[in-house]
């Protein structure tokens, strides 16, 4: 009788510790993927199996946003929980020798939170925001591991000499490649596959990186881990083994990039696209093979989304780029660098199994900055969301209860013409051209209008038939932008100062 009561008091603990403990937490963040770049958001071309999966098995958000328009203010708003127009990081800004603006060392982010709450966190692939050795240096931010590319320039070659395996550079079996300053040598066949061999390696960084994160999940399987997986798929230059490149040879006209337009030239662009995306499925599936293997299943929580939307319009045919051709934006307007929807709606997917309901789809607005308290929330530690957030947990909406909609949605770019929207239900008010070039130039102050639920393509300008809206918008427009004297938005800060 004792024995017995022995066992049941051990199966007891088991059970209770089992319940106790905080669900591990996969954070996949693909690099300029867009809103129609996966099979499960209507992609017919470039073939996404585990995501398609991971997507019928958890809820599919299809009014979700990227914190910005291009990497490193994304990935701020991503990992603080606060909008463009609050966030430390605002735009792209490299620096010598190596890497992007460095957040404060005061910073609040995401990883840092978790760390009190008893995780153990990780970070494999770009970082880019902050220098090795700086205040905004990934290790200094929150994460125990972190392996992968600090620089996002750096980024831009899949075959580097080295990568950053925590403060110390890893080097790597790969020849000196530039990946911004190379074409095809003078008189060199484009249509010879032969032509492009000095623009591969033998050690594909994705690859190292992917094994990186696995390892991680080994290490760490006996307690709660976030793992923050910011791969630089499918983001430029167009490279990728030929072991995934032979899926997609000859399917299509793809006739060669041999260069000149930027980046690295290939002589099957189309399929180095499409295959680099395939690549990244299946690491992704070997990761969640992993953790069923490890018995972690029903207590890891996978979310998959990107950083910003792909190239786009005017960079048509860049390095090599043909998002019409794969429809890469999903119909949406514009792309990359863009506050209309095609350059921040992004795929977004949640699977937690047995919580979160299989096969869902879902219209709510949600942002990077929602991420941060959402996660808190999901991990039990709602008391530790900070006060200061714009961020708001869509956890209840995850977990099947109702849930009040997000009032606004707020975006503010300084680059690509300097832009600024906003988001209230089906409204979204933007402003294009607040930065024009030329010393007379103006800024233009003008109000576009879109109803996107009978317009979501952006097609018709509307402001004009409803000018309360115009107003209530431009309202908020001017209370959510707080100037930066780092990112400096001159339009803005003299509306602001009014």
């Amino acid at each position: 009788m004792k024995l017995l009561l022995a066992l049941a008091t051990v199966v007891i603990a088991v059970t209770v510790q089992a319940a106790e403990r905080k669900p591990n937490l996969i954070f996949l963040l693909a690099d300029d993927l867009g809103y129609g770049d996966l099979g499960c958001y209507g992609q017919t071309k470039i073939r996404t199996p585990i995501l398609d999966h991971m997507a019928a098995e958890g809820m599919r958000f299809t009014h979700a946003y990227a914190g910005n328009a291009v990497c490193a203010p994304s990935r701020c708003v991503l990992m603080t929980g606060l909008h463009p127009g609050h966030a430390y990081v605002r735009n792209n800004k490299s620096m010598e020798p190596e890497g992007q603006e460095p957040i404060p060392a005061e910073t609040v982010t995401l990883p840092k939170l978790l760390k009190a709450q008893g995780y153990v966190t990780g970070a494999f692939g770009k970082w880019g925001l902050g220098p090795v050795g700086s205040t905004g240096d990934p290790l200094k931010q929150g994460f125990d591991r972190f392996y992968g590319y600090n620089c996002q320039g750096k980024a831009h070659n899949f075959y580097p000499t080295s990568l950053w395996d925590n403060d110390r550079q890893a080097t790597l079996d790969n020849p000196e490649i530039d990946a911004h300053a190379n074409k095809l040598p003078a008189g060199a066949d484009p249509n010879d596959a032969a032509s492009y061999k000095p623009f591969i390696g033998k050690q594909y960084s994705a690859d190292l990186i992917a094994e990186q994160a696995r390892r991680f999940i080994r290490d760490n399987k006996d307690r709660p881990f976030f793992l923050f997986f910011p791969t630089t798929v499918p983001h430029l230059a167009l490279q990728v083994p030929e072991d995934s490149l032979a899926e997609y040879l000859g399917k299509w006209p793809d006739p060669p990039y041999p260069g000149g337009k930027g980046y690295l030239p290939h002589f099957a662009p189309r399929a180095a696209y499409a295959a680099m995306i395939t690549r990244m499925d299946r690491e992704i599936g070997r990761m969640m093979d992993l953790v069923k293997e490890l018995g972690l299943d029903e207590n890891t929580i996978f979310i998959f989304t990107s950083d910003n939307g792909p190239l786009h319009g005017t960079h048509e045919g860049y390095a090599g780029t043909d998002a019409n051709f794969f429809n890469s934006a999903g119909g949406l307007r514009d792309g990359k660098g863009s506050l209309y929807e095609g350059g921040v709606r992004e795929p977004f997917i949640v699977r937690w199994r047995g919580r979160v309901a299989t096969g869902v789809t879902h219209e709510r607005v949600i942002g990077f900055e929602d991420v941060l308290p959402t996660l808190l929330d999901l991990a039990g530690a709602r008391n530790a969301i900070p006060k200061h957030l714009d961020g708001i947990s869509f956890a209840p909406t995850l977990l099947g209860k109702q849930q009040k909609a997000r009032p606004f949605l707020y975006r503010e770019f300084p680059d690509y013409g300097g832009q600024q929207s906003i988001r209230v239900g089906d409204w979204k008010g933007i402003r294009q051209n607040l930065k024009p070039r030329g010393k007379k130039a103006q800024p233009n102050m003008h109000i576009e209008l879109y109803d996107l639920a009978g317009d979501p393509h952006e097609t018709t300008d509307v402001s004009a038939q409803h000018p309360d809206i115009v107003a209530k918008l431009e309202r908020l427009l001017r209370e959510q932008h707080t100037p930066s004297p780092v990112f400096q938005f001159p339009a803005l800060d003299a509306e602001k100062a009014k």
